[in-house]
């Protein structure tokens, strides 16, 4: 037994020797073969770059200075057609052995002199359309190869971050590389004028369109370990690129900004990454953000980042740092077998000055100097199924513990309980102003509106007004799921609290530095009951717009239908509340005979059923009062000659139909999308392409359209009736 095990080790030693010799003997062969193993392998990539990617790739010199360093010289890249993309006058590469010997490729070291790379875009055409052809390509291979192969994408990211840190040398030593832009018209600059790796760090000094501006890239690189820390700063201003305001309205300044790599590792199936990001004093300004800059001191984050087989994300260890707040996230996005959204955000109990302290200046101006006392803890949920929309799932709540206001910022919420001046804003101009109180003789205190106008209100724009604390979840689930089914922003979720504070306290600019202020001050409205719902209401309706310059309820009523409010009935009510969300085209709902044209029908019957099935006004089969709608006479004169053939609104169902759900919904539509548009109009007279008129009367009508022509000559002979037999 031990005479065998003997022999095995023998054995065994004389084949590692004869390898060992073997590749000390391939080694040596290629060694003195090296010079053109490189020429045909450069030649080959050639090839490859001119057929599959249309690059003409061309090489003044290449040879090996070093055991397993390459020298080039005069090297360009120059898509088929296009500008050229890449000059490289000098660079030299040297490569790792041992990785070598697995396939993989690391650079240990890298000298570079004047070189340029310039990516061009003239209209819609760059020189590095390659890229996308590629990616088309490669996507095509894989399906031809496997279609039921499944992309592992934790694999596909640490082979991306691996090679990525094996690209970054041990030494490096860069001079004079320029990254140009142009963009039509617009043009971009950085030259690198050097840029060293010396035992891990890192100094790098940048030229931003020549003279503009110096930026230097300072700190710790060790792609052996998978670590790094890096700052990036300009000298005596801040870091800013002038061109992203000219290409997207942004100007965007920075003083420092700091990047970590921590760890990069693989456990249970996942691809991980620690890292941290910090920036201090990011300035923003974009129209769709503020009117004016937006200033983030101190901001931070720790992020633990990771790839499944199938999905990616945040991971709920990760901690975002804003002033004296903290916040952990999580995200995750699935990509497959459908694609699902899950995001979440928790707070601990904070100190509430703390968090109010850590606004951004500028994204809620009216809160700015706002003194309070106590904690806050926000919690916020999402999950969204792709293939089931209609379920997702959405929670937002803040959480006070003993939070009290001492002291109010800029604006004094409270202000709205006594009277007050009004001023309406459009397009930054003032066009009105006026007294939302007793002094003003159109104001009507809420128990003198009529209950009709006051129902019809609350049950087309927010019937849960008095139970709610300023925000309808339910309809905020509505309005996502809609939005992701139609890919666009068609349905909003606004509340009376929401469209109050919005026209009580702030302007009219639509921006997300707005809308996040808006639901703000409609949490402290609310928890701090700051404005009884009754006060709120009654305001509301007294200085909303209701119709061109029309503000108020009081001015409406009289404007419309020459009454008071007290006296409007249910039909006038539904009318009034129809125009809430588009009140400027108000008399557009009008025939010249003043009665409410056709399509708003569907409307009335559909808020008279609800406000019936409430208890709110008594059942009616002649919709709600739509037929008793008269504008007032004097007002009739301005609305223009009925020239025209409606098409009847959706929401009217047939009469020899059942009326079903699809009225409904197409009403919470309308409500919660505030979209409510008028019906397509075909005119008498088209003109086509020609020229030539085509008389109404040639249009062929649908047989929908001859259906509603009849119902409407038989509700004017009936009517006609009713005269005639009236004594």
């Amino acid at each position: 037994m031990q005479v065998n095990k003997k022999r095995i080790l023998i054995l065994s030693g004389w084949v590692f020797l004869g390898l060992f010799l073997l590749g000390i003997l391939g080694a040596g062969i290629a060694y003195t073969k090296r010079e053109a193993l490189l020429k045909e392998g450069l030649e080959r990539a050639i090839r490859k770059a001119k057929r599959d990617y249309d690059l003409n790739v061309t090489i003044g010199n290449a040879r090996f200075t070093g055991f397993s360093t390459v020298a080039f010289s005069n090297v360009a890249v120059v898509p088929q057609d296009r500008d050229s993309l890449l000059r490289v006058e000098k660079t030299e590469v040297g490569v790792s052995i041992w990785p070598l010997i697995f396939g993989r490729v690391a650079v240990s070291s890298l000298t570079l002199q004047n070189g340029l790379a310039h990516v061009v875009r003239r209209d819609s055409t760059t020189n590095i359309d390659f890229l996308s052809k590629s990616q088309k390509k490669d996507s095509l291979t894989d399906r031809s190869e496997n279609t039921n192969r499944r992309i592992d994408l934790a694999i596909v990211a640490e082979n991306l971050v691996d090679n990525l840190l094996a690209k970054i040398p041990d030494n490096m030593d860069i001079r004079n590389l320029e990254l140009r832009l142009t963009d039509n018209d617009r043009k971009l600059r950085f030259l690198t004028q050097t840029a060293t790796i010396d035992d891990e760090e890192l100094t790098s000094t940048i030229r931003v369109n020549g003279d503009e501006s110096v930026w230097h890239l300072m700190g710790m690189v060790n792609a052996d370990d998978q670590e790094a820390n890096v700052s990036l700063y300009a000298d005596g201003k801040p870091l800013e690129l002038p061109y992203l305001e000219q290409r997207f309205k942004l100007k965007l300044q920075i003083d420092t900004l700091r990047a970590e790599l921590r760890d990069v590792a693989s456990s249970g199936g996942e691809f991980k990454i620690q890292g941290a990001g910090a920036v201090r004093n990011l300035r923003i300004h974009h129209p769709a953000v503020a009117p004016g800059d937006v200033v983030i001191e101190n901001a931070a984050m720790d992020a633990h980042l990771f790839v499944g087989e199938n999905y990616i994300g945040i991971d709920s260890s990760s901690t975002i740092y804003l002033g004296k707040a903290k916040a952990r996230p999580f995200i995750k996005y699935t990509i497959s077998p459908v694609k699902i959204y899950d995001a979440q955000i928790h707070t601990d109990a904070l100190e509430a000055q703390d968090v109010f302290d850590s606004f951004p200046q500028g994204l809620f101006e009216s809160l700015e100097g706002m003194k309070v006392s106590g904690k806050l803890k926000y919690d916020a949920i999402l999950h969204l199924d792709s293939s089931l929309p209609d379920s997702v799932q959405f929670y937002s709540g803040l959480t006070p513990d003993q939070f009290k206001i001492l002291q109010f910022g800029k604006v004094d919420f409270s202000r709205v309980n006594q009277p007050f001046e009004h001023e309406v804003y459009e397009k930054d101009k003032l066009v009105r102003k006026f007294i939302v109180g007793p002094a003003n003789p159109d104001f009507t205190p809420l128990n003198e509106i009529s209950p009709n106008l006051r129902n019809a209100v609350l049950t087309a724009e927010d019937y849960n007004f008095f139970t709610h604390k300023g925000f309808n979840e339910k309809a905020f689930r509505v309005s996502l799921a809609t939005n992701f089914k139609t890919k666009k922003f068609k349905r909003g979720a606004s509340t009376i609290s929401m469209q109050f504070v919005k026209n009580a306290f702030l302007n009219r600019n639509k921006t997300l530095s707005r809308k996040a202020e808006e639901i703000l001050i409609v949490w402290l409205i609310e928890n701090q009951r700051i404005i009884s719902k009754e006060r709120m209401f009654e305001i509301y309706l007294n200085f909303i717009e209701w119709g061109k310059n029309i503000y108020g309820i009081g001015e409406a009523s009289r404007y419309y239908f020459a009454k008071r409010p007290a006296n409007l009935d249910i039909g006038e009510s539904i009318l009034l509340s129809y125009v809430i969300p588009s009140p400027k085209a108000t008399l557009s709902r009008f025939y010249p005979d003043g009665s409410v044209k056709t399509y708003v029908r569907g409307y009335f019957r559909l808020i008279g059923r609800i406000m019936a099935s409430r208890g709110l006004t008594p059942y009616d089969t002649t919709a709600y009062g739509f037929y008793g709608v008269r504008l007032r006479e004097g007002l009739r004169q301005e609305i223009a000659p009925a020239d025209s053939i409606e098409i009847d609104s959706l929401m009217l169902p047939d009469e020899d139909t059942e009326e079903g759900n699809n009225g409904i919904n197409d009403f919470f539509r309308r409500v919660f999308g505030r979209d409510r548009e008028e019906p397509e109009v075909i005119t008498p007279q088209q003109e086509p392409a020609n020229g030539t008129a085509v008389q109404a009367d040639s249009i062929p009508k649908t047989r929908r359209q001859l259906r509603r022509e009849r119902r409407e000559q038989r509700r004017r002979e009936k009517e006609q009736q009713d005269q005639n037999s009236t004594p």
